[in-house]
């Protein structure tokens, strides 16, 4: 056990971040409570009673029809495919080190479902050097078998990235009991392990991708690791049948002992052999994980299996790392990278300096390195950033595609312009495809900043901001694509200047460039010339332009701006960009049957039936009275919860409008519920379209 993760599991055992909620029973249907990530023990329970905002569940027990919150926890969106384009700079490889993470997005109990009402949140954007994220969490309060929560898995699908739920088997230290093992790994009368086949059947039915596998709890004997063997070779037969996949913990050896080895070795080769990859103590050295690397190449395995473990809980980009262990410059990379709480990015952050700004500062330094461009590292950085080392990927590959640049949170919600919702907020299920490659920026002049800014958007909680001197021209990267030009395909570019007179053009690459970290082959074409004559800008300065790619063939594969200024230091805001067929598109589908399936009071629970085709996501509001709509929230998931409302002067029915909104943000008709102010506690009412 290293030293540096006592806090999580000390904070976790006391369940201290955890909200002051009720202690209850198993959630029923009529309860309109809050929805929250699901948690399990693996069968028996802690004697005692749980604490408070802690609800005690055995997975044995756990059947999808009888959860009540399953429409909430449920991903929607499907793992995507991704490639890789030529690397943003020559020291970075694809093929080789791959990178994992162990997250943990929040606490084991009282995690919310449905995002919550503050832009305070770890809300990771860097996927495009992932290969696989963890949901760290599970404590021996609480419950040891994790769930991801909904939108973190639908962000990192959009973005090629699979998702595992955590089996944490704690040391005893921290709680751990040996009776949970052997729950764990009991069979039934025909030999098999029902909770191996239930770990799947939670996975399917929420949408995620497999498990990893942590076995700390000290005190067992060959038999116990006999039978956790025989455990896992069943998970990973049937987890393959559907799809998924298992990691395994370097804690547990075949003995039945828990010894970290910081090594693939003979103690732990047989659950590395048997799972798809292992994670390695962080206890290695540059011998052991040399030896590792052989030893799993010898195996038919392949050392990139295995994920050198980097503990950034406590220092993050100030944690000291032999790199060139791992991912040394001058020759082929060792093994993989696991890294152990990145969240770091936001969790130093003092109270007072953890706005969405500040966190997102802090996390591209983390991830791209202390140059803030990954096409042009830094070397004399100490942090080894993913970007130095590896190859972004990237998921856009179809058209239509459109972002706007929603990283999940915000300090308020904007729809095209406007404010809908003064509130803060964290969805990260709304999280669109996001740039892989923040930020290259390629100029011979003074570099303007590249961020994302949370001052202003033009739809969710955020834009691109572009600020500083600008003294010669500027090309933004902004996606690497395998979009297919069509005879009338467009580009839509939405984007306002708050300073300094500026002409944009549109930066289109129909083929990679020469090698790595070489200028994409762009052709520029004029959005928005300086000085042009009677054009009129709306009151907000938002303005949407359409550039046709009049004139180029074959494939999209990077996309960009070139700002040129006119005058003095710029402030230049991107808001949205579209790729798609000319003409006004079909609008989406609406959703059906929308209903109330619980209600306590102004508190509901709402679910509808999935619209038919491409859906990004569904919003909600509230219809008043006097014909306006109140923003409630939006959701990739087939149900919401809404609390505290209250009947408007003179008003007997709520009433509900739930919308589809397609790939390029366009809305369906709305499907109308109601509920009576005079029926307290109804058991439903009946959906109007």
């Amino acid at each position: 056990m290293n030293p540096t993760r006592r806090t999580v599991l000390i904070a976790a055992g006391t369940a201290a971040l955890t909200p002051a909620l009720p202690a209850a029973a198993a959630p029923r249907a009529a309860a309109a409570t809050p929805p929250y990530t699901a948690y399990w023990y693996p069968d028996s329970l802690p004697a005692g009673s749980p604490g408070p905002g802690i609800t005690w569940r055995s997975l044995k027990s756990w059947r999808a029809a009888d959860d009540p919150d399953l429409a909430f926890n449920a991903a929607t969106v499907p793992l995507a495919p991704r490639f890789t384009p030529a690397p943003a700079n020559p020291t970075a490889r694809s093929g080789q080190a791959r990178v994992q993470a162990l997250v943990s997005f929040g606490p084991t109990s009282g995690n919310p479902s449905q995002g919550s009402a503050t832009a305070d949140h770890y809300a990771l954007t860097h996927w495009a050097y992932l290969d696989e994220l963890v949901f760290w969490g599970g404590s021996a309060g609480e419950g040891l078998i994790l769930a991801p929560n909904a939108p973190v898995v639908d962000a990192a699908h959009r973005h090629g990235v699979p998702v595992l739920g955590n089996v944490f088997l704690p040391p005893a230290a921290y709680g751990g009991q040996l009776r949970w093992t052997r729950d764990l790994v009991q069979r039934d009368a025909a030999g098999h392990h029902p909770l191996a086949a239930q770990l799947v059947a939670v996975a399917a039915a929420h949408g995620f991708d497999g498990w990893f596998v942590n076995a700390e709890t000290g005190g067992g004997n060959t038999a116990l690791g006999t039978a956790v063997l025989g455990f896992v070779r069943e998970l990973k037969a049937l987890a393959a049948a559907r799809g998924q996949r298992v990691t395994w913990y370097d804690a547990m050896t075949v003995n039945g002992t828990v010894g970290w080895q910081g090594a693939l070795n003979s103690q732990n080769q047989a659950f590395f052999q048997t799972a798809d990859d292992m994670f390695v103590d962080f206890r290695w050295s540059a011998a052991t994980l040399a030896s590792s690397g052989t030893r799993a190449d010898r195996l038919g395995r392949g050392r990139y299996r295995l994920w050198a473990g980097v503990d950034v809980e406590s220092n993050g980009s100030g944690t000291p790392v032999d790199w060139d262990a791992i991912v040394p410059a001058g020759r082929p990379h060792v093994t993989s990278l696991g890294l152990y709480r990145p969240e770091w990015t936001r969790n130093h952050l003092p109270a007072d300096r953890r706005t969405p700004g500040d966190f997102h500062a802090a996390d591209d330094r983390f991830w791209t390195g202390r140059s803030l461009d990954p096409a042009r590292p830094d070397p004399s950085d100490p942090w080894r950033a993913p970007a130095v080392s590896v190859a972004d990927r990237s998921t856009v590959t179809s058209v239509p595609f459109a972002s706007v640049f929603n990283t999940g949170h915000g300090l308020r919600f904007y729809e095209e312009g406007a404010v809908v919702s003064a509130a803060p907020w964290n969805h990260l299920g709304l999280q669109d495809r996001l740039p892989s490659r923040r930020w290259v920026v390629r100029t011979a002049g003074e570099r303007p900043s590249v961020a994302f800014d949370f001052a202003d958007a033009w739809r969710g909680g955020s834009s691109v901001l572009v600020a500083g001197g600008l003294d010669q021209p500027a090309v933004v990267d902004l996606y690497a694509t395998r979009l297919p030009i069509g005879v009338n395909t467009v580009v839509d570019l939405t984007f306002r200047s708050e300073s300094g007179r500026v002409s944009a053009e549109l930066a289109v690459a129909t083929a990679e460039p020469g090698a790595s970290g070489a200028t994409p082959p762009y052709t520029y074409l004029p959005v928005d010339p300086v000085g042009k004559a009677g054009r009129v800008r709306p009151a907000d300065g938002w303005r949407t332009v359409t550039v046709p790619l009049t004139g180029l063939s074959g494939t999209v594969h990077a996309l960009g701006v070139r700002l040129t200024a006119a005058d003095g230091p710029v402030r230049w805001r991107l808001g949205g960009l579209a790729v798609r067929p000319d003409g006004t598109p079909p609008p989406p589908a609406a959703p059906t049957g929308a209903r109330v399936t619980a209600a306590n009071g102004g508190d509901l629970r709402l679910a509808w039936n999935t619209a038919p085709g491409t859906v990004r996501h569904y919003t909600l509001h509230r219809l008043l009275p006097d014909g306006t709509r109140r923003f409630l929230g939006a959701t990739g998931q087939r149900a919401w919860f809404v609390a505290g409302q209250r009947p408007e002067q003179g008003e007997s029915v709520a009433r509900f409008e739930v919308r589809a909104v397609g790939e390029l943000y366009d809305a369906s008709a709305p499907v109308t519920v109601t509920h009576p102010w005079s029926t307290p506690q109804p058991a439903g009412s009946t959906p109007h379209a």
